[in-house]
């Protein structure tokens, strides 16, 4: 009890970070405990945790801010970058993070039915192997269409042919989407006229008021007012707008998720004056992204090294696969 009074504070902001999802994964868990032995759905879960932690250490180890794990009932997790890839090599870096941890976890699952013999432990490595095989077809959004963006975007014709091999054998309308979705995406890369698209960011921010300010100067919640600004890139690759509101000597700044052309900065929004003298105001950031030229031109030696990678573990991935379909083992009891 002294331990947590002493540590309440923390404990509570733990929980409000990692309590969205840790519930998404204990209702995760919990749906697929309605069709497999509970033991099954806790292992697959477990699975798919350890895959979506391969992106977040890969993300991490390029310098990217990115979300804990959320987990979606029999559609699998994902994680949320919090600032784009700078190109093609950094995002495949993130995304074969995920197999090559998931498929060391099937293979610690298969390693320990080899020494105990349960049947268990082959179904659930059957299943991770699978996982992560599947994951690295070259469709985007998935993994492998992803990593083999940096070998060869031709390469994602081969996703465009077998996706309707992948849709009869599997039935599944969530991947026929992804497909669909994933033609589209092709057409315009390779046919589509490069359009910038619109970018808006928002932050909430809160400033001192001066007593000399006359009371009309903040007009209420419809005051707008276009703000001076200064754009650059940290050293960390983090794209900033920098602005100021000279009347209330404020200066803030609006980090971007991607490189942009930044059109405006404004206030759109001020709140009234609290007992203190401060006051909220609602900063927007508008502008155009376009993606680089150079975003694919990754070196050779590069494009080998993720071509290897990805041709050796989708041939691991399988080769396990088979050995275990053919110890004939991949029903958990």
């Amino acid at each position: 009890m002294l331990f947590l009074l002493s540590k309440g504070k923390g404990l509570l902001l733990l929980l409000l970070k990692f309590g969205k999802p840790l519930l998404s994964m204990a209702v995760t868990v919990g749906a697929y405990a309605l069709i497999y032995p509970w033991t099954f759905a806790l292992g697959f879960v477990a699975l798919i945790f350890v895959h979506e932690m391969g992106h977040v250490i890969a993300a991490k180890r390029r310098g990217l801010p990115v979300s804990a794990p959320y987990f979606i009932p029999f559609l699998g997790a994902l994680i949320m970058l919090k600032r784009n890839p700078k190109d093609a090599e950094t995002e495949a870096a993130v995304a074969i993070g995920g197999p090559l941890l998931g498929a060391l976890g099937a293979l610690v699952c298969f390693l320990i039915g080899q020494q105990t013999g349960y049947e268990f432990w082959y179904a659930l490595a059957y299943v991770g192997f699978f996982l992560n095989l599947f994951n690295l077809l070259p469709v985007k959004p998935l993994d492998g269409g992803r990593i083999i963006g940096a070998v060869s975007r031709w390469l994602w014709v081969a996703g465009a042919v077998i996706g309707p091999f992948v849709i009869w054998m599997t039935h599944s309308i969530l991947f026929a989407l992804i497909w669909v979705w994933f033609l589209w995406q092709m057409y315009r890369q390779f046919f589509g006229k490069k359009k910038p698209h619109p970018v808006f960011v928002e932050g909430i921010y809160e400033a001192d008021v001066d007593p000399d300010l006359p009371d009309w100067y903040l007009s209420g919640q419809n005051h707008r007012r276009e703000l001076p600004f200064t754009a650059y890139c940290r050293m960390d690759g983090q794209h900033v707008a920098e602005f100021r509101w000279e009347p209330l000597s404020f200066r803030g700044e609006i980090t971007i998720s991607q490189p942009c052309t930044i059109k405006s900065v404004g206030i759109v929004e001020v709140g009234r004056p609290d007992e203190n003298g401060r006051v909220r105001f609602r900063v927007r950031l508008e502008g155009e992204a376009y993606q680089s030229d150079q975003y694919y031109d990754v070196p050779t030696r590069v494009r080998w090294r993720y071509g290897i990678m990805y041709g050796g573990l989708a041939l691991f991935l399988g080769c396990m696969m088979w050995f275990i379909h053919e110890i004939e083992l991949t029903t958990p009891r």
